[in-house]
């Protein structure tokens, strides 16, 4: 199995995954899996599952019987045992990434190299249809760029991302390891100081070039406020995007568009659109399936605008987790160029 098929409906149209080719595809996933990928070879025999059975129905029904028959991965299993989820003999081109470390301890991930080109056509469709980037970009008026955050592939993403513009990075890393617990118990000021060379190179490279667009993570935005004249694209992740921060961001960056995004170690970051006072994302069909769930005579997903835990689905040629978040969010409806449902307001415990 690789990414050609797929990638090559993909350049036609990032966004016209349906639910059925996604259930189709996701079967295929499935049959390569439990044939040559260690973990899923043993849990899938030992369920002695009939994936005909496990695949009928739609979409939908699908995700459910999925999470009912078990095969939802130990979040401690996935984080020590990460090599068993790598296909045997697989010939693609692969590399490993941690997870950021700001919640939680650090599990370790694989990308095949396509992948990265499948999330770039979604993130830069999304882009361009939600917010007109390309519009904003171009031979007459450049990009530049300055972002903040940890090696792997969130560097990796967001180069592509500005290059495909014609712009140029600026990218600041940063240690991230246990940063939310930091800033939950000790504040702001605490991690700048353990933030200290990033806040230093910052204030250096905006002093001396004309930044015009900013990633970051809520707290971070302060250090670009002084230079907020010539800034005119923030794009921000984080579970603490809320309403308020909106709110306060669009006053001290009145000329600029906000754009929410959701980062996940293991499929990168998903495209946000706010909502009056609710955030809403969409996962990139047909690798990544999220739905919220609630355990009612098993597990069933909640109908729209209520909560659940976060039940998602990553599929691809180099990996396939089943998995339940240690967080809730809202269903959300098929919105903006998205053909399916999406997710709202998630919460996660910090732990």
């Amino acid at each position: 199995m690789d990414y050609q098929r797929v990638l090559d409906k993909l350049h036609v149209n990032p966004l016209n995954a349906g639910k059925t080719e996604t259930k189709e595809y996701l079967r295929e996933v499935f049959e390569f899996h439990m044939t040559n990928t260690p973990y899923w070879k043993r849990v899938i025999s030992a369920a002695r599952l009939d994936l005909d059975e496990l695949f009928q129905g739609t979409l939908e029904e699908v995700f459910e019987r999925i999470f009912n028959s078990g095969l939802a991965v130990d979040e401690e299993y996935l984080r020590h045992n990460w090599l068993e989820f790598i296909p045997n003999n697989y010939s693609g081109r692969i590399r490993f990434y941690q997870s950021s470390g700001t919640t939680r301890e650090r599990a370790i991930g694989h990308w095949d190299r396509d992948y990265l080109k499948a999330l770039h056509m979604y993130l830069r469709e999304s882009l361009d249809e939600i917010y007109s980037l390309a519009e904003i970009y171009n031979e007459e008026h450049q990009m530049k760029a300055l972002a903040h955050g940890p090696y792997g592939w969130y560097q990796d993403e967001i180069s592509e991302l500005v290059w495909s513009y014609g712009g140029v990075l600026y990218f600041i890393g940063m240690e991230t390891d246990g940063l939310k617990k930091v800033y939950a118990k000790q504040g702001l000021e605490a991690v700048l100081k353990i933030l200290d060379p990033l806040v230093r190179y910052t204030k250096r490279v905006m002093e001396k070039d004309t930044i015009n667009t900013v990633r970051s993570a809520p707290p971070l935005m302060a250090l670009f406020e002084p230079y907020h004249e010539n800034i005119e694209t923030t794009i921000i992740s984080g579970v603490g995007i809320n309403y308020e921060f909106f709110q306060h961001l669009s006053e001290k960056f009145e000329n600029a568009t906000l754009i929410p995004l959701y980062g996940y170690y293991a499929f990168g970051d998903l495209v946000g659109i706010q909502k009056g006072r609710s955030f809403w994302y969409y996962p990139n069909y047909p690798f990544t399936i999220i739905f919220p769930l609630k355990q009612e005579d098993g597990y069933k997903i909640v109908k729209h605008g209520e909560r659940g835990q976060v039940g998602m689905i990553i599929a691809r040629p180099e990996v396939l987790i089943v998995k339940l978040e240690d967080e809730t969010a809202i269903r959300t409806p098929a919105d903006g160029p998205f053909r399916w449902d999406g997710f709202g307001d998630p919460k996660r415990r910090v732990g």
